[in-house]
């Protein structure tokens, strides 16, 4: 059990953004009074949460695209987005 619905449609809270910081390179997700800096894969997961695409279709795309475990990226993805729920940044 990942704690994420596989109906459940991830997308980002009001305020919120993914940003590109192009002076220190890599990106950042904004939101007011705070900055995370990102590293490779949650970016990924990130730009695929358009509160569109369900979880499941999300895992899909990103086990397709990186050709790993399914498994692996379905724990990891939900690990991911429960922290930023718990932080009032992403909406499940």
């Amino acid at each position: 059990m990942t704690g994420v619905a596989p109906d459940a449609r991830p997308r980002l809270l009001r305020g919120v953004r993914l940003s590109e910081d192009r002076v220190r390179g890599g990106y950042t997700l904004l939101a007011p009074e705070r900055v995370l800096k990102l590293k490779g894969t949650a970016v990924a997961v990130l730009t695929l949460c358009d509160g569109q695409r369900s979880f499941a279709q999300i895992v899909d795309e990103l086990a397709q695209s990186f050709a790993a475990d399914r498994a692996l990226i379905e724990r990891e993805s939900a690990a991911l987005l429960r922290d930023l729920a718990g932080k009032l940044m992403v909406e499940l």
